[in-house]
């Protein structure tokens, strides 16, 4: 059971109009012949961003995975010492300001570990790089460990700072955002809930580059460093096809049905998208769908990757998303489209 909660949003906030100054390059280093204002206006009216959030030049991944991570800590009430597993959803580890390159050694898990001053040796640090899906695969993980009774308590965090990884001069780059989520999972009786099934996918043969990394697209700069670069058609297409039906799947192997369903949080991508995602998903059971089941903190916060899903289940569970609520016993769908391809999806009974 999740039985703690905590995340961290940056104080930088970026807004669109942030972006105007920006000279702005196609994937062939071509510029638009729409201005800046046109560029952001249809990037709007695509994917309802209006601001997302930036660590300030002195934080790195590992400090607000950090803050999370305690935060979460302090709402378990629990000895961090008794933990067995820290896992660390992250895509490109440590990242230092003005330099886009991923340092990994050591994982962000172990760097948490030491910020925490944990003195355990047992307590087991490990990243998981697995795409936007990250968070909800470690919590897969987390569930797996204490079911075979390798673990009673398991703390699980996403976290990214995609802010410094992101090429200023692709429009995508407005998409990203930087955050952190945490929570402390605890094994418990199965009555009281917890994981009820789950389903992960990986499509590879055609899909493996749909993210990558790539150069800048500004023509005739002395710049070898890799930025995220998305196929963002491609993506769109995919997850409309294959996303739904996995989420089908997996409320199916839990059991239930769609009308069981009392939320769905989806990794906060693009809201056209994951609009699109939920409605092809109730389309399948031929309901509409009801009003306030699935939440929404991309507007505000961007794509944060990782981070989005633990951070908006912190926000409901502590009552600061509106009136998004969780109640005991209601049944809560965790799924992420992501870098792989990688689709996974989670029923969760609080």
């Amino acid at each position: 059971m999740i039985i703690g909660t905590g995340h961290y949003l940056p104080e930088v906030c970026k807004r669109n109009k942030d972006f105007l100054e920006n000279e702005f390059f196609d994937a062939n280093g071509d510029g638009y012949e729409n201005a800046n204002d046109i560029i952001i206006e249809k990037f709007y009216d695509i994917t309802k961003i209006e601001e997302r959030r930036y660590i300030r030049p002195d934080q790195n991944n590992s400090d607000i995975a950090t803050i999370a991570a305690e935060r979460a800590i302090k709402d378990a009430d629990i000895d961090p010492e008794t933990l067995d597993y820290i896992i660390c959803a992250t895509n490109f580890g440590e990242v230092i300001f003005g330099d886009s390159r991923s340092n990994f050694m050591p994982s962000i898990a172990v760097r948490v570990k030491n910020k925490l001053g944990l003195k355990n040796p047992k307590i087991v640090a490990y990243d998981m790089v697995f795409g936007c899906p990250g968070w909800v695969e470690s919590m897969i993980q987390a569930e797996a460990f204490i079911k075979a009774g390798l673990a009673k308590k398991v703390l699980v965090i996403g976290t990214e700072t995609l802010s410094r990884v992101v090429d200023i001069h692709d429009r995508d780059s407005m998409i990203f955002a930087d955050g952190a989520g945490a929570v402390v999972v605890e094994g418990k009786d199965a009555s009281d809930g917890g994981l009820l099934s789950h389903n992960t996918r990986s499509h590879t043969l055609d899909e493996a580059h749909y993210l990558f990394n790539g150069p800048t697209y500004k023509p005739g700069v002395d710049d070898k460093n890799l930025y995220i670069k998305m196929q963002g058609r491609q993506i769109y297409t995919f997850a409309l096809k294959h996303v739904p039906v996995a989420i089908k799947q997996t409320i199916e192997d839990a059991g239930l049905d769609i009308t069981d369903i009392s939320k769905v949080l989806i990794h906060q991508a693009n809201e056209k998208m994951d609009e699109a995602i939920i409605k092809r998903l109730y389309k399948l059971y031929e309901k509409d769908v009801p009003a306030g089941a699935m939440p929404m903190t991309i507007s505000k916060f961007g794509n944060s990757s990782v981070a989005t899903i633990p951070t908006m289940l912190d926000l409901i569970l502590k009552q600061q998303l509106g009136d998004h609520q969780i109640q005991k016993g209601d049944n809560v769908v965790f799924t992420s489209v992501g870098a792989g391809m990688h689709i996974n999806a989670i029923v969760y009974r609080f």
